[in-house]
């Protein structure tokens, strides 16, 4: 048995009797006769489906749907309408209150199975992504825990990277992988003695290799996995600190030898950089790192794409105020 939960809302026993039949033993089950019953037990179950008939003697299907779409109780969970009412605009109707599915009586077994089947893919599709995206934040959130940038910044810089690829014109899904990717660019960090992390002064020769480790050390924990996001993460960590010319580290790589998407993030990470207030500085403005930036062309980047960054400093200077008003 699966150990997914679906809730059915009928108040005709022999309807909620046939479907028990129907998928009973492939899931568990529970039952409400009206929508008072309905909203109690999905508070209580929070269950990943519900098949929702629409007549009911308290509330109808449709009223049962806005509520607990009030409460944002939907959000993860799915509901099926099935139900006798057969018109375009009861099936327009029930879409509406954000049902995703709406199946009229009489109950056809094999359809009921492969609906519900097909939907807590879906489901169990959207919990997994969930899953991702925290899992994403919380290893971007770790290699600054000890740090000294605040949180916001690797978010911003993100932001920052996905706005410049979008405009050099890599495609949506690239640019949707770097802003993701790019907040974990420092999580090696987190290998980073906190001596090192929060001197406030310069870092003499033995810390500074040290600190150089960093990029090694989220490779390793980042490239463990074989997904694209963390491949293209495992690869901003490593070479995040390659410049242009070659004079970066760890490996001294030059020119194109540098992924593209990493030059990217580069650009983004120097910025916001400069940008943001730490111990040991004041934060630059704008009018100040543009034209520092600039001048890194041919040494610390590559020469077209700081010109593109400096090309849509109106959006960036956006992003950075919308930012600073979120924060």
């Amino acid at each position: 048995m699966s150990t997914e939960t679906i809730l059915v809302v009928d108040d005709e026993v022999q309807n909620l009797a046939l479907i028990r039949q129907i998928i009973g033993k492939d899931y568990t089950l529970k039952f409400a006769k009206n929508g008072e019953e309905a909203i109690t037990a999905v508070k209580r179950f929070n269950p990943q489906l519900i098949l929702l008939d629409i007549q009911l003697p308290d509330m109808d299907g449709y009223e049962i749907c806005r509520q607990l779409n009030e409460s944002n109780i939907l959000e993860n969970t799915s509901v099926i309408f099935v139900t006798s009412r057969s018109a375009i605009s009861a099936q327009a109707e029930g879409f509406h209150v954000g049902a995703i599915d709406y199946m009229i009586k009489p109950i056809v077994p094999e359809i009921l199975k492969y609906r519900v089947k097909t939907h807590l893919n879906l489901v169990r599709k959207k919990a997994l992504e969930t899953s991702y995206h925290d899992a994403i934040r919380m290893l971007s959130e770790a290699g600054h825990y000890n740090d000294t940038d605040t949180g916001i910044h690797i978010w911003r810089m993100a932001r920052y990277a996905k706005t410049l690829g979008q405009h050099i014109g890599l495609d949506e899904n690239t640019c949707a992988l770097i802003e993701m990717a790019a907040p974990m660019h420092d999580t090696g960090k987190i290998g980073i003695p906190d001596s090192i992390l929060k001197k406030p002064g310069k870092l003499d020769a033995q810390e500074w290799e040290t600190m150089q480790k960093h990029c090694l050390i989220g490779y390793e924990i980042l490239s463990k996995s074989q997904a694209p996001i963390f491949k293209l993460a495992a690869q901003i960590a490593y070479y995040h600190h390659e410049k242009w010319d070659g004079t970066g580290y760890p490996l001294g790589l030059k020119g194109n030898d540098i992924p593209l998407e990493v030059q990217v993030v580069a650009i983004a990470d120097v910025f916001d950089a400069l940008t943001t207030k730490r111990p040991y500085k004041e934060a630059w403005s704008t009018e100040d790192a543009f034209p520092y930036m600039l001048s890194e062309s041919g040494k610390h980047f590559n020469p077209d794409l700081i010109q593109a960054f400096c090309d849509i400093r109106p959006l960036i200077e956006r992003i950075q105020q919308q930012f600073k008003d979120v924060d």
